[in-house]
Order: C-alpha cells, then structure tokens, then sequence
C-alpha cells in the first residue's frame, strides 16, 4: 500500500501534546493546556516519527522494555497510531548492528497486523572510510531483500510515496559516493526515494528530498535552554519551498532536547517548555504550507529517544532524570 499524504491533523496536535510527557519534569495536567490555541498544522500531511530500536542491548540506558519483544512493540503501534502518527522511521545500520536489525525485523511485522508503516533510516558506516559505498550498496541490498522488495516477508509494511520505497539516509563525514550507491539502487524494480538530512552534500542532486532534523540557531545551544529551533526551522522550510520544488519536503517537529543521559554527551540543551517546543515546532509549517499546498510529510524526533531528550511516548518511569530535571516549574499558565 503507497502512503500518499492526506492524513487529516486537527487532532493530531493536541493528542502527540497530550501524551508527551515532558520526562524532565513537566506534569502531564499540564500538557493537556498547550493547545488551546486553536493552530493546527496544514491538513493532508503524513505523520512520522523516528524511533530507537536499540533498548534492551545493554549499550545503553535502561528504559525497562527491549524493542525485541512484540508485546512492546505493539503497544508503542497502538500509542502512536492514537496519537496521529503514521508510521516508524528507524535508525538502522545494516547487520552490522544485529540487535537494532532484529528489532526492525520484528517492528515490520507487528506493522504488517495493525495496518502502520515502518521505513529505514540508513545511519552510515564509517568504521572504515574506503568502504563506506560498497557498505551502503550492501546493507541496502540486504534491506530490499528482507524489508523492502517485493519478495520480502512483510514488505507490505515498509513506507511508500507515489509507488516508491522511501529510505532516509543520516549522513557521517560524507564519504559515502552516492553517485554509485544511486546508480545501483536504480536496478531496483522499485528504485527507492532517498531522503538526505539537511545538510551540505555534494550529492545534493541526487537525493530526492530532504527532512529537517533538530537544531537551535546559528549561535547553537544555550545554556538556559530557550533556543526551540525557530531560526532553524525558518531558514529550513524558506530554502526547500524556494530552491527545491522538486524535492520531497520532510518537516520535522521536537518536544525539546538534552543529552546528559547520554554517554555521548555534548552537554546540549532545548526546554520543553511544559509542551510550547513540541507545541511550536509542531506549528510552524503553516507558515509555508496549507490544505491546497500540504507539506508532505512531518517527522516527529523522536519517538523514543530518551537518552538525548527527544522521546514522546509516555508511561516510561524507569528512565533516570537529567541534569535538567529539577528546573522545570510547569504549574504555572
């Protein structure tokens, strides 16, 4: 089944507000006060939303569930599909990582029985630089034989636009050649879209569209936390309606930010405001887009990712607090 993007979203906006939960310490009472507004998002766009298909490896924290388990897994189908959200957008890096692989693997076939929608997000391989294009000719094949072609067990499930298998790619260092890597996707009987992060690529040109990712402004992070991303999204969504009509157009929308849980930390900060970032990004493709002329597609980061902030799933009590938990006072208007 091809997505096309007419997803109605009155309703959307204010059940995704709902149900996430600031996990840094905004009461869920509150939440259900941010949209009052009567501002929705431009009618006739598709719901996504990344997801983390890592937890339960021990590689990371622990939030209490694997992503292996069905139960899980359908459970966080059944939360997404009431809040709106169309299907999962999973950071993958090929078998390279067999935990996160399975974790796919079974999320397309929960999928495939509650009539959702999973696709890959390439994370690209850079153990070894000179190998980085025969790694993403590779893995990619290997996707379109168990995920995404036609002979795969639950292909049914896996994203489409306009007939076409979609596949974001996140890049590192840019030493993939995706002239190569294109040029072979396109023996494919279904040559796949392929949607790059915004960001410099010399490449540019044969990516067939492009999705917003979360960013505060041209001064970075601020300490207190106040930067939501507004600069960011502006120059965004200005340059794609301008400059690349003829690309895919994936938004993208972010409760807020904050990766001291992270062993990667960078010590980077966005407030949740009590639900205004989600609230606010969530609102800002009306300023280009309409019912007659819908963005396409709107990428919610992200699900799940609790380590860097971003999650909106609720019900989640095992995640530990950050650094930022206590200074939040969401009991105000």
């Amino acid at each position: 089944m091809t997505i096309r993007p007419k997803l109605k979203l009155p309703c959307i906006l204010a059940l995704i507000t709902l149900f996430a939960v600031n996990l840094a310490g905004c009461a869920e009472k509150n939440a259900s006060r941010v949209l009052q507004s009567g501002k929705n998002a431009p009618e006739g766009t598709t719901v996504l939303a990344v997801y983390e298909a890592w937890f339960g490896e021990g590689d990371h924290i622990d939030v209490g569930y694997s992503c292996h388990d069905k139960v899980v897994l359908s459970k966080q189908v059944e939360q997404a599909q009431n809040m709106g959200i169309t299907g999962f957008v999973v950071d993958w890096y090929g078998t390279s990582k067999p935990f996160i692989d399975g974790s796919f693997a079974s999320l397309q076939q929960v999928a495939a029985d509650k009539n959702f929608k999973v696709a890959l997000m390439y994370d690209e391989i850079e153990d070894d630089a000179s190998h980085m294009t025969e790694n993403a000719i590779s893995h990619l094949d290997y996707a379109y034989q168990n995920y995404i072609g036609p002979n795969a067990p639950s292909h049914g499930a896996y994203l489409t636009y306009e007939g076409r298998p979609m596949i974001f790619v996140w890049p590192r260092g840019g030493k993939t050649d995706w002239a190569r890597v294109r040029e072979h996707l396109n023996s494919w009987a279904q040559p796949p879209l392929l949607i790059y992060k915004d960001e410099p690529s010399k490449y540019s040109d044969l990516f067939d569209g492009r999705y917003a990712w979360i960013h505060a402004g041209k001064a970075g992070f601020k300490p207190d936390g106040s930067d939501w991303g507004e600069d960011y999204l502006q120059n965004f969504y200005s340059k794609m309606t301008s400059q690349n009509t003829n690309k895919i157009i994936v938004g993208a929308a972010w409760a807020g930010f904050d990766d001291s849980r992270a062993s990667w930390s960078e010590n980077r900060y966005m407030d949740h405001r009590c639900g205004k970032t989600l609230e606010e990004t969530l609102h800002y493709p009306r300023r280009y887009f309409s019912s007659s002329n819908p963005l396409p597609f709107l990428l919610i980061a992200t699900w799940n990712d609790h380590e860097e902030g971003t999650a909106i799933e609720r019900g989640i009590a095992k995640v530990p607090p950050s650094k930022h938990s206590q200074s939040l006072n969401c009991n105000g208007d």
